[in-house]
């Protein structure tokens, strides 16, 4: 029996969005701001340029969930730690933490479900517990585009405390992008794979009205020896 479309969507989708999210959560991308400096306010940074080396800097300012960084622009110069301070006790920062940290944790679960219910190598797939994961992906995925709403809402005003960088102004970076594309395809696999639910349909050449398994030997016209020309179709 082939395995239904929708669970082969959702069994490439759900683990596509997963590894979206998880690069969105690990990179310190998620909002970013240039600022110009001269070289003294660069090596007060810690970045190690050199006084009067040049006059002005570009600085790329970076914020992540966990990691912040510093590089100047159009140089391999980079500088990057754990987040901390006013940004990491804003509790905007710590709810969307919690989020992704839970969407993961469900997508995760949803997936192996999935995997077990779909069964390729069986010729009748366990619908429900494939439908379960569905639904445990759906489930992470909604975390996840609460979670990016919420950050992106509050991007320019989580934790601003840049004495150094007066002039910054912070806008979304490419992690946010990752995550909003990761979310959706957890959305939409998670949903194909609850299509799961709907029962299978079973024809028999003999009785075409017949809808049960043929193990259950309903149809009086299946005997032992035709029961292996059974057609099944979903």
């Amino acid at each position: 029996m082939h395995t239904p479309a929708s669970m082969v969507m959702g069994i490439v989708f759900a683990p596509l969005g997963l590894v979206l999210v998880f690069t969105a959560a690990i990179t310190p991308q998620w909002r970013e701001g240039q600022a110009r400096l001269d070289a003294t306010g660069v090596k007060g940074q810690g970045v190690g340029v050199r006084s009067g080396a040049v006059e002005a800097l570009l600085l790329l300012r970076s914020d992540g969930l966990w990691e912040s960084c510093l590089q100047v622009e159009h140089s391999e110069l980079k500088q990057c730690w754990p987040v901390s301070g006013p940004y990491q006790r804003d509790p905007r920062v710590r709810l969307t933490q919690g989020l992704i940290l839970s969407s993961l944790f469900l997508c995760g679960t949803g997936i192996v479900l999935a995997c077990i219910g779909v069964r390729c190598w069986t010729d009748i797939p366990m619908r429900g517990v494939a439908a379960t994961g569905g639904f445990l992906v759906v489930t992470a995925g909604l975390l996840s585009l609460t979670a990016l709403g919420v950050y992106t809402h509050n991007l320019a005003r989580l934790g601003i405390n840049y004495p150094r960088f007066p002039h910054l102004i912070l806008r979304p970076a490419g992690s946010l992008y990752f995550g909003w594309l990761g979310s959706c395809l957890q959305v939409v696999g998670g949903i194909a794979l609850m299509f799961s639910f709907k029962r299978a349909r079973y024809t028999c050449p003999a009785c075409p009205e017949l809808t049960v398994c043929p193990a259950c030997r309903s149809c009086p016209e299946i005997t032992k020896h035709d029961t292996e020309v059974y057609e099944v179709s979903c």
